[in-house]
């Protein structure tokens, strides 16, 4: 990592707290806290914001910050969603690294950021390294981290320890995932927000109001409803006016373990000039089993080709009718089977039947 001494010695022993991360049993704002006290000293950040995110589609659905002043957090939303900037947590996913700072993306020029002149140089910032957080094919999380001005950019081997990092805090964050225990009764109904054109709850329907408290970041911020809803509703107003926008719904997991799909649809009565200014709906339904229990199983750190194995097995299926299916030898089917066993620590099919089951959500 291009480092020597005493940095050397540092870095290697914050990657080892950061290993010490991955065990299951953790919530997510503690995997945050701890990293920052192990991070802070060797990537000389002065103020980070932490995110989990939805694995499935990467949408930010959370933040905390220590550091910063989230009382303007309604513009970073809507930055994060409508500007086509350098180094946005998207563009680093499809880069093929974990880590990317704003002076390198920009050759130098960050001014050509609109995130940089609009935020991070308007609070004294003079560098931004932003970090994604993946592991089993979802990315469970992400990161910016800032450094003051007259520190000068993030050099290289920051990076590229922020890179490594990244990894593990993926793969922590993932085991995070892992019930310990199956959550209590869900409320069946779906919620309702009526939200305005800055994402403030015009009307609230169902269990809404009780949900957003579940819901709640682990921050303040200037929003009125949880990061989650605010980022749907943004999404769903690009998709009215023709824009791309990730897949729908987003998933979010509540605080007591449950998971909602958020669905999103812009009202649109008139064509105002400015696509922001739509109203939005957002539903927030409780997920089914079937769209959980590949969550579930991503959790547990399965491959695809191991979710699929597991799937067909927890709905019913024998070896020689998961190979028909998947187009494979039976063989091959009782390797991917022995690997599902022990990333799930159970040693038989019906014990992975009983733990998938025991994760979900109760019925209504």
């Amino acid at each position: 990592m291009g480092l020597r001494g005493p940095q050397r010695a540092a870095a290697r022993a914050a990657i080892e707290g950061l290993r010490e991360l991955t065990a299951p049993g953790l919530a997510s704002s503690q995997i945050f806290r701890r990293a920052d006290e192990l991070l802070r000293p060797v990537l000389e950040f002065d103020a980070v914001c932490w995110h989990t995110s939805d694995p499935a589609t990467g949408l930010v659905n959370s933040v905390q910050s220590d550091d910063l002043n989230l009382g303007q957090f309604q513009d970073a939303v809507y930055l994060e969603v409508w500007a086509d900037d350098l180094a946005t947590f998207p563009k680093i996913r499809n880069s093929g690294v974990h880590a990317e700072t704003l002076s390198r993306a920009s050759r130098g020029a960050p001014q050509q950021s609109i995130r940089f002149r609009e935020q991070i140089s308007r609070y004294g910032f003079g560098d931004e390294l932003r970090a994604v957080f993946d592991a089993a094919g979802g990315m469970w999380g992400c990161a910016a981290f800032m450094r003051a001005a007259d520190r000068g950019p993030f050099p290289a081997k920051q990076r590229e320890l922020a890179d490594a990092a990244a990894k593990l805090l993926g793969q922590a964050l993932r085991a995070s995932h892992i019930p310990a225990a199956a959550p209590g009764r869900a409320d069946p109904a779906p919620a309702v927000f009526l939200l305005d054109r800055h994402n403030r709850p015009r009307a609230l329907s169902g269990p809404a109001e009780e949900l957003l408290a579940r819901l709640a970041d682990p921050s303040p911020t200037s929003l009125r409803v949880p990061t989650a809803i605010a980022m749907a509703a943004e999404h769903a107003r690009r998709a009215a006016h023709g824009l791309p926008t990730p897949h729908v719904p987003v998933r979010i997991r509540t605080h007591d373990g449950h998971w909602y799909l958020l669905h999103a649809a812009a009202l649109r009565d008139t064509l105002p000039a400015d696509p922001a200014a739509d109203e939005v709906t957002v539903v927030a339904s409780p997920a089914s089993p079937a769209q959980v229990i590949p969550l579930h199983l991503a959790a547990y750190g399965l491959t695809g080709r191991e979710q699929e194995v597991a799937l067909l097995l927890i709905r019913g299926a024998d070896t020689r009718e998961v190979a028909q299916r998947l187009a494979m030898t039976p063989y091959t089917v009782q390797d991917h089977l022995k690997s599902v066993f022990t990333k799930t620590g159970v040693s038989r099919r019906q014990e992975l039947t009983a733990l998938i089951m025991l994760a979900l959500n109760s019925p209504g």
